[in-house]
């Protein structure tokens, strides 16, 4: 009998009958040594269209048998963690099917309950512990705040008041909601906020992000080479140094905003952030660059893919000369246009 005939047979019957189904599966498949991945896919197919079926207990339950699981299906983990801590407090702190990008989405939808029970993981990511230091001290993230409007003399009057009276504690909860959503526009899914700049689109943006996730360079090279209109070997150059100098200056050109920015260079380059003083001085890099000075770098970088395309297609003539001018003409006008 096959994983779908067990969830049809839940499905007909009584909720206690799919609770039982639920537990009894997913302890089955925790006493397995080395569960196949097709073992994995079944109980995923399973237990997935159960979970909406069964009481909090039991998802409470098959969260602390699965965070001892070394083995655990990667899909049902996630879905368990969307739950309150008080149900998904053991895979946060021990589940290994949590990865990083996991991690910062989590702490970004549910702010502090889970980041502090993700803080108690071993061996937790420098930059993610830093994160939720700034959640945990809301002071150490620095709120701009807005600009006053009114007229001059409504601002003196405001200062007058506000020298007489006694001065107000800063209140943490607004600095920490700041910080929360900083997070979770690490991981914003795409529709859920606008870019500021039509050079970039939310697409371009999700494609970059997913393709920077998959670890496969060729990928991320490719979209940022669409994103940026220039051939892939110049995309490959960008991403090829030791340093991430030159996919800041792409990033930039590109106006993406600081977390998001980060995101991306932290999965091209992981080995580049081990404490947090990286970020920081990513950061620090980052705002210092100029936008117009980066569309320079990526107007010289279009330059040059257009003028090699135009070299490896300009006919030659048969004694050796140059093309004719009218090619040089075009070629002249072309990288002026661009």
């Amino acid at each position: 009998m096959s994983a779908s005939d067990f969830r049809q047979i839940a499905i007909r019957t009584e909720s206690g009958k799919a609770e039982r189904l639920f537990r009894a599966a997913v302890s089955a498949f925790c006493s397995l040594t080395r569960p196949s991945r097709r073992e994995i896919a079944q109980l995923e197919d399973l237990t997935l269209p159960l979970f909406d079926s069964v009481p909090v207990e039991s998802r409470r339950y098959v969260a602390a048998a699965l965070s001892e699981c070394e083995y655990a299906p990667a899909a049902l983990v996630r879905r368990l963690c969307e739950e309150p801590v008080d149900v998904c407090a053991p895979l946060l702190v021990r589940s290994r099917a949590l990865g990083d990008i996991d991690l910062i989405a989590l702490i970004g939808r549910h702010g502090l309950p889970h980041a502090r029970a993700i803080a108690r993981r071993k061996d937790l990511n420098p930059t993610i512990a830093q994160l939720i230091k700034a959640l945990e001290k809301p002071t150490l993230v620095r709120v701009r705040q807005p600009e006053p409007i009114a007229d001059v003399a409504g601002a003196d009057a405001e200062a007058e008041a506000a020298a007489a009276a006694p001065s107000a504690p800063k209140l943490p909860g607004s600095a920490a909601e700041t910080a929360r959503r900083r997070l979770r526009s690490m991981m914003l899914a795409e529709g859920e906020a606008t870019s500021v700049n039509p050079f970039v689109g939310l697409a371009t943006y999700s494609k970059l992000r997913e393709t920077a996730l998959t670890g496969n360079a060729a990928f991320f090279q490719t979209a940022l080479a669409d994103a940026l209109d220039i051939d892939f070997s110049t995309a490959r150059s960008l991403t090829e140094h030791s340093s991430y100098v030159s996919l800041l200056a792409a990033l930039r050109a590109l106006d993406l905003s600081e977390d998001r920015a980060f995101l991306i260079v932290v999965a091209v380059y992981p080995r580049e952030f081990p404490h947090p003083q990286a970020i920081r001085i990513f950061l620090d890099r980052y705002r210092l660059l100029h936008h117009e000075a980066a569309l320079d770098k990526v107007r010289g970088w279009k330059a040059e893919t257009l003028s090699r395309a135009v070299r490896g297609n300009t006919p030659v003539a048969a004694n050796g000369d140059q093309a004719p001018d009218v090619d040089k003409a075009s070629l002249g006008a072309s990288l002026k246009a661009s």
